[in-house]
């Protein structure tokens, strides 16, 4: 059976410095980030208690020092190290996270936004 229950962090905006290009390495950009972390939390709904879940602080913190950290070349590096550090670092399931440029260096471009969304299962 599949555990169906999330914890969503929507629209966490930060300011880094990944890309290939030379200007968003030297100037950085805003990335807009969406985090949802499977996890059966049906003994922190019934216990009331922090043990029972994994709390959204720590998940966001785990966001900022990935956005804040060191460059990488890729929005899916990026993602797959948020991914991979929640995975590592916690009591959960999967988790599915998107990383989203709202002005990505497209020359002549006309759009809202840049993002990529991956998903990845513990032990998967």
């Amino acid at each position: 059976m599949d555990n169906q229950d999330k914890i969503i962090l929507e629209g966490i905006i930060l300011y880094g410095y990944h890309g290939r290009n030379q200007p968003e390495k030297e100037i950085g950009q805003t990335f807009v980030i969406d985090i949802e972390v499977e996890r059966d939390l049906r003994m922190a709904g019934t216990s009331d208690q922090i043990e029972g879940t994994v709390s959204y602080t720590d998940i966001y913190r785990v966001v900022k020092e990935i956005i804040e950290g060191p460059s990488l070349n890729l929005l899916e590096s990026v993602a797959h190290n948020i991914a991979h550090k929640i995975i590592d670092k916690y009591s959960v399931d999967a988790v599915r996270v998107k990383v989203k440029k709202p002005s990505p260096p497209i020359k002549d471009a006309i759009l809202s936004g840049a993002a990529i969304e991956i998903y990845r299962r513990k032990n998967g």
